[in-house]
């Protein structure tokens, strides 16, 4: 059997859907926290709405211009789309099953209500009419459908209803239909007080409040009926970069669009009817296949609020990220300088990367700083560095990623900062993504100008530093800093593809780079000799990749993949996979570190920023670096390998179908909890700074 047969390939979309079945999964598991499971649940929402704003708005517009090209498994995007259908319907059954008879009840016992409009008590009621007459019908837009009013652009992802009505109105109209928006400046979950809620924590939905009171919008008319919908719309952001002149203002204009994308998906309640059904799909020019009838309210993500109710019972127990023993004198140019230092997030506290920024910006001896910024937030204690830096005098280079998805509107502001700060910032090379995690500081010293550098898995975001799960390297080591020089001048300037002594980097090699380092590892086990491959990263996809692991697995490579998300690999497959096995880990945090290692004993180790995907070696700035240091490399072995494969901790195996079986069982220890408590009880002191101190 040839290596690219479409056979021997899973489809992306399909596994991505399974990954959030498996997210979905930590909601029914009751050995997790009440209030987590929630948050779950309601992960695995917006999951699914992100997979219909990209995903599926992706193949929509591939089936329009009539692309019938099929993917390495074989199918074309219109099979796809036929089979993702069948998927998400029975996600969706389980999310409301899951939300519906399982969570809610368990919150009532917990003293947890929302409250449903059938069960109000006669002061609910006027609390809610209060609270619509006071705070929400003065910010409605209702619009009569009729001649002189189309159907409104609705936004979205906004909760909109339509409404029924019946009788003339003053100026002697007689409209039969209007629409209403739910405006977005008011909380969708409304909190009631202990007096009349009746529980603890008693809240009720605006959904419910509009949809009880839709009637005051319309004085002198009959509301036959009600009923909510949401529309969900193509969110991918389209820039030609050569085109235009000024890449910050290109984005920023087509941000404005993305509320206004071309409808993809329209979810209604399972009661809606059929006819107002078909009138909106009529309205969005959509298909019946792109109408999900869902059993309960629509949008559970608003029900995530109830996450921040003060039960600290029903959710994990806080944490403190450890600070290795290493940096505890805090002299961090001194540390470097007599060795590597490698930080494991979020057990290992984040604020040794943001300390070094800030010692960068108060050292008159540090002449430079550059950092790459794919995800931080304009206000981010890391941008406020840099700021701070630029302030000082220092040389200060920023290469911001603008089109990080999602992160746009935030990347957009930071740039404008960053710029009236005086920093250098630049958008990094036209038609390529620039997802390199690194910060080089420049600092003049007695021997001469010395290169700190600060390579990464992840984004300098602290948040996201206590939920992820990333490698961080600091180092002073020379060749490590004159190649991160090298790339960052290849960003900011223009030339060949630089010559890397240790890095290796996308899109120029690191394809090459892996496949050489696979097939290395075949032909030992070719010729008798020990052989392992291990690779952790969120995503597998990228088709000769996968046949190089396939030709390692036939000549006898042992292979474990740790995958968080989807993977197109088939795992198993009798003489050509049959040595490769697939695991996924899921839990409190997101498992986010890219860890590839080669050799009997895993010796040849790498950190990356890049997943084995095509967009990630072909149209992205990556980087990979290797843990050379003896005792580090074994500290990311360990944590990230050898512990995850143990069998000990919960995770997920993958068949060469595609699902995930969870073993050893539901309830099985974490493998977060495990490295939690393993930090802990090496009673290192405690980093103490702002962004350790905030609430997962």
């Amino acid at each position: 059997m040839l290596l690219n047969d479409p056979s021997l390939y899973l489809n992306r979309e399909l596994s991505l859907l399974e990954f959030n079945r498996r997210v979905l999964a930590q909601a029914a598991d009751d050995s997790v926290p009440l209030l987590e499971r929630l948050r779950f649940l309601t992960i695995s929402c917006t999951n699914l709405d992100e997979f219909f704003e990209v995903r599926v708005a992706g193949l929509v517009e591939q089936v329009e211009a009539k692309v019938t090209t099929p993917g390495p498994d074989g199918l074309t995007p219109e099979e796809v789309l036929r089979r993702i259908r069948t998927s998400v319907e029975v996600l969706v059954a389980e999310q409301y099953r899951v939300l519906m008879d399982v969570l809610l009840p368990c919150l009532v016992k917990q003293g947890i209500v929302v409250l449903r409009r059938a069960d109000w008590t006669e002061a609910q009621r006027d609390f809610c009419h209060a609270f619509f007459e006071n705070e929400v019908q003065p910010i409605l837009t209702p619009i009569a459908l009729d001649p002189a009013h189309p159907f409104p652009q609705v936004f979205n992802k906004v909760l909109t209803f339509v409404v029924k009505l019946e009788g003339d109105d003053a100026f002697g109209r007689h409209a039969a239909i209007a629409v209403v928006q739910a405006p977005r400046t008011v909380k969708r979950l409304i909190p009631m007080p202990n007096v009349i809620g009746g529980a603890p924590h008693s809240f009720v939905l605006l959904s419910s409040v509009i949809h009880e009171f839709v009637g005051d919008l319309f004085p002198g008319m009959t509301v036959q009926a009600c009923h909510p919908f949401r529309v969900t719309r193509n969110s991918n952001l389209w820039v030609d970069e050569e085109e235009v002149e000024d890449l910050l203002a290109a984005v920023r204009g087509e941000l404005r669009r993305r509320h206004y994308g071309e409808e993809v998906r329209v979810e209604v309640p399972a009661s809606c009817p059929s006819d107002i059904a078909r009138f909106l799909l009529e309205e969005f020019e959509l298909p019946g296949g792109a109408l999900y009838k869902v059993p309960g309210p629509v949008n559970p993500f608003r029900l995530q609020a109830l996450c921040d109710v003060d039960r600290p019972d029903l959710k994990f127990a806080p944490f403190q990220p450890a600070l290795p023993s290493e940096l505890h004198r805090q002299e961090l140019f001194d540390t470097l300088k007599r060795g590597d230092v490698l930080l494991h997030h979020p057990y290992d506290s984040f604020t040794p990367v943001i300390d070094l920024l800030r010692a960068a910006a108060a050292d008159p001896d540090v002449v430079a700083i550059k950092s790459t910024l794919y995800r931080t937030g304009a206000r981010s204690e890391f941008a406020e560095a840099l700021v701070e830096a630029a302030r000082a005098g220092k040389e200060v280079t920023a290469v911001i990623e603008l089109r990080a998805r999602f992160d746009e509107a935030a990347n957009v502001d930071l740039a404008t900062r960053l710029q009236e700060a005086a920093v250098n910032v630049v958008y990094g090379v036209v038609g390529y993504k620039t997802h390199a995690k690194m910060m080089l500081i420049v600092r003049r010293e007695p021997a001469g100008l010395r290169r700190y550098v600060h390579l990464g898995t992840g984004n300098y975001h602290a948040t996201t530093a206590r939920l992820y799960t990333d490698i961080s390297l600091l180092s002073a080591d020379k060749v490590l800093g004159e190649d991160v020089h090298r790339l960052f001048q290849q960003l900011t300037g223009l030339g060949k593809a630089p010559k890397l002594e240790k890095l290796v980097a996308a899109p120029f090699r690191m394809r090459e780079f892996l496949i050489e380092r696979i097939d290395a590892q075949a032909e030992r086990a070719r010729n008798g000799l020990p052989s392992r491959i291990v690779a952790k990263m969120n995503a597998l996809a990228e088709p000769s990749l996968i046949e190089a692991l396939y030709r390692a697995s036939s000549a006898g490579v042992p292979i474990d993949l740790i995958i968080r998300g989807f993977c197109t690999l088939k795992p198993g497959v009798p003489g050509i996979s049959e040595n490769i096995r697939v695991v996924s880990i899921l839990g409190r945090f997101l498992e986010h570190a890219r860890v590839f290692a080669f050799g009997p004993d895993l010796e040849d180790l790498w950190c990356a920023s890049a997943d084995w995907r095509p967009r990630n070696l072909y149209r992205r700035v990556e980087v990979a670096f290797p843990i050379l240091n003896p005792a580090l490399r074994a500290r990311v072995i360990e944590e990230c390998m050898t512990r995850p494969l143990s069998g000990a901790f919960a995770s997920w195996q993958i068949g060469s179908d595609g699902i995930g079986t969870r073993s050893p069982s539901q309830g099985a220890r974490s493998l977060h909890d495990y490295l939690l408590s393993s930090r802990a009880s090496a009673h290192q002191p405690k980093a103490q700074s702002d962004h350790d101190l905030e609430n997962v």
